[in-house]
């Protein structure tokens, strides 16, 4: 019985640390960005534990994955895929890149353009100068005909609030409002941690989902939505991190009936 129960013992404590870091398909570090020089358009790259993994190109602010910044470290949070490398490093498919605010003058390296690196560019929008909006930014957006009630999904980089790529969601509850006549907005805002694959938890400053919870409140009545009833909830996830799907927890839910 003895000898069963170390067993036992040994086992839960192996499963304990296969648990504590994400699958190994799965890359999440933390790591100065690395900027490529192209005769097209720079890429970002980023090393960790000797490997090179190509982060995206250099794009609109408005983009789905927004370009690192020299300064300041990143947080990397992708999926090994099978792609073939780009500008020199393993390409991470899907991608979460997170700029860690604080100065880092050590992250300051850019590498020289090489014609084996060379990459075709399309622009993500038409030439011109962005508009510059924060949100409410896409006069453009026609939203497909949506019945109520219905959920919209704002995501965030760790640590991170409305940013440029959330002007055509926030449009489209704009006008959801507007056609259906819809007077309540229900508002989550979620707060959630990373699982890096050294083991290492981070985790979102306190208060967080209802910062954003608010943000979106603010926003959306800023924008004229003020006759509206406005249910605000905040969570608190941060525990739930997992490698895997950390950066979709980092979330405000927004449901109109």
């Amino acid at each position: 019985m003895k000898n069963a129960a170390i067993v036992l013992m040994l086992l839960t404590c192996l499963l304990s640390a296969c648990a504590s870091v994400p699958p190994a398909k799965h890359v999440n570090f933390v790591a100065c960005p690395i900027v490529r020089d192209t005769s097209t358009v720079p890429c970002w790259l980023a090393e960790y534990q000797g490997k090179t993994y190509f982060l995206t190109i250099q794009t609109d602010v408005s983009a789905p994955v927004t370009p690192p910044w020299l300064g300041h470290r990143v947080l990397v949070e992708g999926v090994l895929s099978d792609d073939a490398p780009i500008c020199g490093g393993v390409v991470l498919k899907p991608v979460a890149l997170s700029v860690i605010q604080e100065l880092d003058g050590s992250c300051n390296t850019m590498l020289p353009a090489e014609e084996r690196y060379n990459l075709t560019f399309e622009p993500p929008r038409p030439p011109g100068p962005s508009k510059g909006r924060l949100s409410f930014g896409d006069p453009n957006t026609k939203p497909a005909a949506l019945t109520l009630p219905h959920t919209f999904q704002l995501q965030y980089e760790f640590d991170g609030m409305v940013a440029f790529r959330h002007a055509q969601i926030l449009q489209q509850i704009l006008e959801l409002v507007r056609q259906s006549g819809a007077k309540e907005i229900t508002v989550t805002g979620y707060r959630a941690g990373s699982l890096l694959s050294n083991g290492q938890r981070m985790l979102e400053r306190e208060a967080f989902g209802e910062h954003r919870a608010e943000q979106i409140v603010e926003l959306l009545k800023g924008a004229g939505l003020t006759d509206v009833n406005y249910d605000l909830h905040w969570k608190d996830e941060a525990k739930l991190a997992n490698g895997i799907d950390d950066a979709s927890r980092r979330r405000t839910e927004v449901v109109v009936h």
